[in-house]
């Protein structure tokens, strides 16, 4: 159960992170409805983050709730969010 409570943490936060991004980072080409694409992105960040630190950081001890995991969560989900807002819309 504390595996799946950790998951839906990093689900959250990613999700916050990508709507800080879209707060701190402004694009003034921008069209409406980039609030939802940045929440999904960043919860895949985070998801995929937190899975990569939990397995690099936490090997023999597994637990989402764990310094790696979290750290791998937020890390990957700013990455993820700050791609997306700086990288790829500046390609479209």
């Amino acid at each position: 159960m504390q595996n799946w409570i950790g998951i839906g943490i990093w689900i959250v936060s990613g999700a916050l992170i990508g709507l800080a991004m879209k707060a701190l980072i402004s694009r003034p080409e921008e069209t409406a409805g980039h609030a939802p694409v940045l929440a999904v992105l960043g919860a895949f960040g985070a998801v995929i983050g937190g899975m990569l630190g939990v397995g690099i950081f936490e090997f023999f001890d597994p637990r989402a709730l764990s310094a790696g995991g979290m750290i791998g969560a937020f890390t990957f989900a700013t990455f993820v969010s700050w791609l997306y807002r700086w990288g790829i819309r500046t390609l479209i």
